[in-house]
């Protein structure tokens, strides 16, 4: 049975829920005046949540990040820029022939307030014209651009050359973004140090196994607590810590500063993944700094089947030492093996060892062993990628 994704106030939480019929539990997204506290997974009984454990799970799971916003709202104390002051920004979508996920994503970008912000969908390598016609549905409120060259870091980098706005905040086509979520970006810039600001990414719904999964073996989310992450070389091998690509705003600066996206990395290239991962770590490489603020939420919608969630565990494989082998090669950082022997002994190792013994929270072994195999390839991925990509003229 599924999952229902809610989203409650806990100031206001119902006493009765509707439509949960046919769920086997519940996956709540608990907020304080608006700002994302915490999580809970709770069973559903005969279509029914127990208000004590819905209580509880407030008080016990989500104690920290709530009492801070609490604190934070009595003493009217917020480190974000105020709504009056925000930078103006682009937001771009890249995508490639997933026209219903762009529909969804455009309806959701519509819903944000008009703050002056410009909306551009770069559509990488499309087999057909689908998106376009959907772009065409709402006039010169958002504006396509097509790229041919495949891969979705040379979308991005298409997509900071042609912005408009000194902010580019990226929303992948699949996620929805919450109304406020611009503006929680855009409060975070006030320090000309930050280069970049990420978000919290939830799921969008939990209707199948592998989404289920996806959600407990790969969470977009990175906590429930604002922070700033300094820009500091020992911190750049892990810096997948400090958010997601499906969530993020960039300061155009970053070109000058730390360069554009690395064009042999991510989806559209042997590499699979770790595009995003890669420029986060420059970033912090160069001594800037990356805000990671929950109250910036969007909506993911996850891998339906299973044969999705085995491809994407892959391709992060794949991804994270695509990504180790670029910093080796190109930022001469061989703190890389220590990298990789601590992600394959205090995380890999771990899981297996639950998976072989049947615990019962266990990652399936198929995904696991999806996602050793994408290590194995990930370093001759990136040399194949970087060849490729020279050979072509392209952006290193």
């Amino acid at each position: 049975m599924a999952t229902k994704v809610l989203d409650l106030n806990v100031e206001q939480l119902p006493t009765h829920f509707d439509g949960l019929e046919g769920y086997s539990q519940a996956f709540i997204l608990y907020r304080y005046h608006d700002i994302p506290v915490g999580q809970a997974w709770l069973p559903v009984i005969n279509g029914r949540i127990n208000q004590t454990e819905l209580h509880d799970s407030i008080i016990n799971n989500n104690s920290w990040a709530l009492w801070e916003q609490v604190l934070h709202h009595y003493l009217a104390w917020d480190e974000r820029l105020p709504n009056t002051s925000l930078p103006r920004a682009t937001v771009a979508v890249c995508t490639r022939d997933r026209p219903d996920d762009m529909r969804r994503c455009l309806e959701g970008l519509m819903k944000l307030p008009d703050d002056g912000q410009e909306y551009l969908v770069v559509d990488n390598c499309p087999t057909s014209a689908a998106t376009k016609t959907i772009v065409k549905e709402y006039g010169n409120r958002v504006r396509y651009v097509r790229e041919d060259r495949p891969g979705l870091n040379v979308a991005r980098n298409r997509a900071i050359r042609e912005a408009k706005h000194d902010i580019i905040a990226f929303n992948d086509d699949d996620a929805v973004p919450d109304p406020n979520w611009l503006r929680r970006l855009l409060q975070n810039f006030s320090d000309p140090d930050v280069l970049c600001v990420t978000g919290l990414t939830m799921p969008l719904e939990l209707e199948t196994k592998a989404q289920e999964w996806f959600e407990h073996y790969s969470p977009f989310g990175r906590g429930f607590s604002r922070v700033l992450h300094y820009g500091q070389s020992k911190t750049a091998l892990g810096a997948g810590r400090v958010g997601a690509g499906a969530n993020m705003a960039l300061r155009r600066a970053f070109l000058e500063k730390v360069g554009p996206f690395d064009e042999a990395l991510d989806a559209g290239t042997t590499t699979l993944s770790g595009g995003d991962t890669e420029m986060f770590a420059r970033i912090l490489l160069r001594g800037y700094h990356i805000v990671y603020d929950p109250a910036a939420l969007s909506w993911h919608r996850h891998r339906k089947t299973w044969e999705a969630l085995r491809r994407a565990a892959y391709g992060y494989g794949v991804g994270i030492y695509a990504f180790w082998t670029r910093m080796l090669l190109k930022e001469k950082m061989p703190g890389v093996f220590l990298a990789a022997w601590c992600y394959l002994r205090h995380y890999q190792l771990p899981l297996f060892w639950k998976a072989l013994r049947h615990y019962p929270d266990a990652v399936p072994l198929d995904i696991l062993l999806a996602e050793f195999r994408g290590c194995f390839h990930g370093v001759t991925a990136y040399l194949t990628a970087s060849r490729h990509l020279k050979s072509s003229g392209g952006n290193p």
